[in-house]
């Protein structure tokens, strides 16, 4: 069954350092009312509902069944949860709808960071036997990929400076963004990479609602239709992937018709698309995904400062796909590219490309 889906709703809450004073259900229900606003919707009115946290990050097993009560499990749903990223909550309800057992769905995702060490948290992803043990953190793997690049010749401390300075720049548009403006580069964190070039750890939550054919545009003025959607991964090992390129990005991207020229059967060496959501952590990651996109600069990327402006651990991915959406919904943009990552140095990627209908 084939099946056109689209993007009708995006709504996310500001980004913080910590929500001390907040349980994550109450970050997560003002971004679900909202949301529903937008399209004028009930939850009864839904018919599937997908979710994307993480037990490690709330410190206790089965968190999400908390937010699932505030969202509304009664009269009974048809809810399913992701141990990731909203971003892949959003892949399976797009499967949901592609099948045709939905014709609405709501997708949404959170994460608390501030109560622990999240680079501490974060090695939890690694592989249990040779790597996990020795307790290396996200940043100190991404400076091993950033000194890949800097070896490789790929790019400089100069240019990831730059990368970071502009990305903040953008955020100054973003109201929800934790980090906008001029930010100072700072001091080492692990070498080469400085503290403007890695992300702010902050909470937060996000919300999409997904429709099918012609009830998308009656939720929505201007739908952003999903044209392609696909996931790959690397491999687990670090000591056998080259940490200057990302193959499952460009395969993805591949898959989900990045290449694909709009409305045509032919095919173009680079991607057709006028904007990019990069969910690009660190700097230098900005760089692995360029290089692996073919994105070069008539594209415009992370307009909301992407994650180095705002990375709230399980929803910075949705929040790619959300920004783009919402970009195609107030016409800023005509087709465009949405990335989401997982694991460490860019082990798991999810691209997504969206459009909008011909003005």
């Amino acid at each position: 069954m084939s099946r056109d889906i689209a993007v009708v709703a995006f709504a996310q809450s500001d980004i913080r350092r910590t929500t001390d004073d907040l349980s994550e259900v109450e970050m997560l229900m003002p971004v679900l009312h909202e949301v529903l606003d937008r399209t004028g919707l009930k939850t009864a009115d839904i018919g599937f509902t997908c979710s994307g946290s993480c037990d490690y990050l709330a410190g206790r097993a089965f968190s999400f069944t908390l937010a699932l009560d505030g969202v509304g499990a009664w009269p009974p749903i048809s809810e399913s949860h992701v141990e990731t990223d909203g971003a892949w909550a959003l892949y399976e309800a797009w499967t949901k709808l592609l099948s045709g057992a939905a014709d609405t769905a709501l997708v949404y995702s959170y994460g608390k960071s501030s109560p622990g060490s999240l680079r501490d948290v974060l090695t939890r992803q690694l592989d249990p036997y040779y790597l996990a043990p020795l307790w290396p953190d996200s940043v100190a793997l991404a400076a091993l990929q950033a000194q890949a690049l800097i070896d490789a010749g790929d790019t400089d401390e100069r240019e990831l400076a730059a990368i970071g300075a502009r990305s903040r720049r953008a955020a100054t548009l973003n109201p929800n963004a934790q980090l906008r403006g001029s930010v100072p580069q700072g001091e080492y964190v692990v070498r080469p990479l400085r503290t403007g070039d890695c992300p702010p750890v902050g909470d937060g939550a996000a919300a999409v609602i997904l429709a099918a054919g012609e009830r998308a545009r009656d939720l929505c003025e201007r739908p952003a239709w999903i044209t392609g959607i696909d996931h790959r991964v690397e491999a687990h090992s670090l000591g056998v992937r080259d940490l200057t390129d990302s193959p499952s990005t460009r395969l993805a991207a591949e898959k989900a018709g990045a290449f694909e020229l709009p409305h045509s059967q032919g095919r173009g060496g680079t991607p057709t698309v006028d904007t990019a959501e990069l969910h690009a952590p660190f700097s230098s990651q900005e760089v692995v995904l360029r290089k692996a996109l073919r994105l070069d600069d008539s594209v415009r990327v992370n307009l909301s400062g992407g994650a180095l402006a705002a990375n709230p651990m399980m929803a910075a991915g949705l929040i790619r796909i959300g920004e783009a959406a919402a970009r195609i919904h107030r016409g800023a943009s005509d087709r465009a590219l949405a990335h989401a990552t997982s694991g460490p140095c860019l082990q798991q990627n999810l691209v997504a490309v969206l459009q909008g209908d011909p003005r």
